[in-house]
């Protein structure tokens, strides 16, 4: 096995040691199926929660399973993230912070190997985890609402994945610049936040930002049509995923060399 092979499962076995590998994958289960649950018993939770008046009838407008599924993603691009950006903060700084690093780099072990490595890790760990959870909510979406045909919900969930590589990319690249947790979970998170905000503000002049690949995702449920829009921003997602790689190979080297 190569030095990355070595490194990638030391890092895949220090996510399950450390509990990541357990708790992420069922928190992001249980967001999941939230979404369609909640739907499906509102009526119900109105009504309990509600102190309505005796004989009181609640009557909803049912979703489609398109909008529940959109729900969804919406919930991972709130909550989710949310959660991703606690598993994954330290994934740099916690080794620059105890020294094992410097261990690790005294080896025959180049910084891009020892980068990419964690990333690769993480994106198993976060994209696994959150297609796992959204399986489970395709599920009950199809058990509780209307059939969503099952490749609108591949594509969909494909394309969605794009932006998780960037948020990871996002937290790899903050992890090379900052070493306290807090910050760069705090400046992750304005970088993810400010660019969704943007990007929903000003849909025709960011259409190609990273962003805007949760809102073509939540299209693709609906219908399976691939505009050149979205291969604009696959292409513009992966060149800053890379460049944002690239910084933190440069900004490790600065940091741990000098």
């Amino acid at each position: 096995m190569n030095t990355f092979g070595v490194l990638f499962k030391k890092e895949l076995h220090e996510l399950f040691a450390n509990g990541k590998g357990i708790w992420l994958p069922i928190s992001l289960i249980l967001l999941g199926i939230t979404q369609p649950l909640t739907n499906y018993y509102m009526p119900q939770i109105i009504n309990m929660a509600g102190n309505l008046p005796k004989g009181a009838i609640i009557q909803l407008p049912t979703p489609t399973g398109q909008e529940v599924m959109q729900g969804v993603l919406s919930q991972y691009s709130t909550i989710g993230t949310l959660l991703i950006v606690l598993a994954s903060m330290n994934i740099i700084s916690n080794e620059r912070q105890n020294h094992a690093a410097i261990l690790v780099m005294m080896r025959p072990v180049s910084v891009i190997q020892y980068i990419m490595s964690k990333w690769a890790a993480q994106i198993v760990l976060v994209i696994g985890s959150t297609f796992i959870s959204y399986i489970a909510a395709w599920y009950y979406t199809n058990l509780l609402f209307s059939y969503v045909d099952w490749t609108h919900m591949l594509v969909s969930f494909l394309l969605y994945s794009l932006w998780l590589i960037f948020i990871l990319s996002v937290l790899v690249a903050a992890g090379t610049f900052l070493l306290q947790i807090g910050g760069i979970a705090g400046v992750s998170i304005l970088i993810i936040a400010l660019l969704s905000f943007l990007s929903t503000l000003f849909t025709n002049q960011l259409k190609w930002s990273p962003a805007a690949l949760s809102q073509y995702a939540a299209r693709l449920l609906e219908q399976l049509h691939w505009s050149q829009s979205v291969t604009y921003t696959v292409v513009v997602t992966l060149m800053s995923s890379f460049f944002l790689l690239i910084a933190a190979v440069h900004r490790y080297k600065k940091v741990e060399y000098v």
